[in-house]
């Protein structure tokens, strides 16, 4: 199956934001890919703190509106981030949403620095796992990836792809993530990684970008510079034989870990 990622600058406005998606959206269909994920808070724009209470919506609001009838139009599913609004509650939030108009949800469990801790509550529930094709798909969003639990916890649940909308700012630490870390987690739980940066800058923040798609070998399928990309490439499960691959899952010891906290 083929598969896609956005990594895009944010425009400024939803509405040319979701301009942008829905051109990736096009694109990507006109290659036959089945799948696209978009950036963390990619519909609005992730450094807009003052503005996410009022651009928050719900899950019925105009933002999943529109981007189901562009999974509709273009026949792919979209992995999309926007600001959630639940009641008095915001969360940072992706729906997956079918050609078909069916929409799985995801809230940030693990909120980066004093901004999204002020402007967002974590949520505590795991990803549901979407079939796709070959694929059981969970989503995560930009930090949540950084802790091997969440990666490791969806596997275990059945995922054999994980979809990360990400918003990840340039700097030392940050490439790092990009460079090393997602291809890691990749490895260690044998599962593809979809990781969507934002690029460019907004709002005097620098984004990496990076975005790169990653097999459950470790080996990079595709990557992006710093600029605005979007990554096509094939998945095939069949062609990671777990036989050959270090069984770690297998191998696993859980009765060792129970003092984990």
């Amino acid at each position: 199956m083929l598969v896609a990622a956005l990594q895009m600058q944010p425009a400024g406005t939803v509405e040319a934001n979701l301009a942008g998606i829905e051109t990736a959206a096009t694109s990507a269909a006109a290659f036959g890919a089945k799948l696209l994920v978009t950036p963390e808070m990619g519909v609005t724009g992730y450094a807009i703190w003052d503005d996410i209470p009022h651009l928050a919506e719900t899950r019925s609001g105009p933002i999943i509106q529109r981007l189901t009838a562009i999974a509709a139009a273009t026949n792919i599913t979209i992995v999309a981030g926007f600001p959630e609004r639940d009641g008095e509650t915001i969360y940072n939030a992706a729906a997956m949403i079918s050609p078909h108009g069916k929409a799985a949800f995801y809230r940030k469990c693990h909120l980066f620095g004093p901004l999204e801790k002020a402007a967002f509550s974590p949520a505590s529930d795991l990803s549901q796992i979407v079939r796709i094709g070959d694929l059981n798909i969970g989503m995560l969003i930009c930090y949540d990836v950084e802790f091997p639990e969440m990666v490791r916890c969806l596997v275990l649940a059945g995922a054999n792809m994980i979809v990360v909308p990400t918003a990840l700012p340039r700097g030392a630490p940050a490439n790092r993530v990009s460079s090393s870390m997602i291809q890691t987690r990749a490895f260690e739980n044998h599962v593809f990684l979809i990781y969507a940066d934002l690029c460019g800058e907004e709002n005097a923040t620098r984004y990496q970008g990076g975005s790169i798609i990653a097999a459950p070998d470790g080996e990079q399928l595709a990557r992006a510079g710093d600029g605005t990309t979007l990554l096509i490439t094939e998945i095939d499960p069949r062609h990671y034989d777990a036989a050959q691959l270090d069984p770690y899952l297998q191998d696993r010891r859980p009765e060792i870990y129970r003092g984990l906290r």
